[in-house]
């Protein structure tokens, strides 16, 4: 039978992973293993460490991974690619390329009659207000067509060292705490606001925490799914049942 995967942070392309081919070679092997059994792959988000679409110009790396990702979709498995914070500037190059979607937000969507919530999780739940901001700023289109009008042999590099400031400050690992977590209270918010389309798995990347909770006060399961950087884990939804899974040591960099 075939099944669905769901990965998020890969950060392909981080200044601090020591050997990003290595990495990367890591991640296309795992997806090229997934060929003939997957129907369906959703990247939740931070895939890249840093990306932003030119509209005639394509930025370099990342040439195996994407060759992956177009072996897959030929061969008819289903790619869809929710933006994080990361690689928020995806536009329409890899979608038209590669025949991939790419959604900047959320996503809700039935599998074998089971009903998923799927989001990055940089916009869920208790967001700080300079977050905020900046998420507005790196959306808006007028300030989007400035920064590309900046050459990117002084984006690209900024674009990094912001990246690795924000990984040496640990501000995207916050311990789990159950009783007060921000994705917890948002799945039971959702499911009680939302009874004629109850949730059953809600699934997050985004914070680098391997979370995966069963929440009876919203009648569902909530899963984070960790990183490619230290844990390697993802999650895997196949005959009515989902699990939370390790890549093979053999398989890591």
């Amino acid at each position: 039978m075939k099944q669905t995967y769901f990965l998020s942070d890969l950060h392909l392309g981080a200044s601090y992973i020591a050997d990003p081919r290595a990495h990367e070679r890591m991640v296309v092997e795992f997806l090229l293993s997934i060929k003939q059994t997957a129907s369906q792959i959703f990247l939740l988000g931070d895939v890249l460490d840093y990306w932003y679409e030119y509209r005639t110009v394509v930025p370099r790396g990342h040439v195996r991974f994407f060759g992956a990702l177009a072996e897959l979709a030929d061969a008819g498995v289903r790619i869809v690619w929710l933006t994080g914070n990361h690689d928020i500037w995806l536009f329409d190059y890899l979608r038209d390329e590669i025949g991939i979607t790419v959604v900047d937000g959320a996503v809700t969507t039935t599998i074998d009659g089971q009903n998923f919530y799927l989001a990055h999780g940089d916009a869920v739940g208790d967001i700080p207000r300079g977050f905020q901001i900046i998420r507005t700023i790196f959306r808006n289109r007028f300030c989007q067509t400035l920064f590309s009008a900046i050459h990117p042999r002084w984006t690209v590099p900024f674009a990094h060292r912001w990246s690795s400031h924000s990984r040496s400050t640990g501000a995207e690992e916050k311990p789990f705490d159950k009783q007060n977590d921000s994705f917890i209270r948002f799945a039971e918010q959702y499911n009680r606001l939302n009874p004629d389309k109850h949730v059953d798995y809600f699934i997050f990347g985004h914070r680098h925490i391997l979370v995966d909770e069963e929440v009876k006060s919203a009648g569902a399961r909530v899963v984070i799914l960790g990183d490619w950087i230290k844990k390697f884990t993802y999650a895997r939804f196949a005959d009515g049942i989902l699990t939370v899974e390790k890549l093979k040591e053999k398989h890591r960099q």
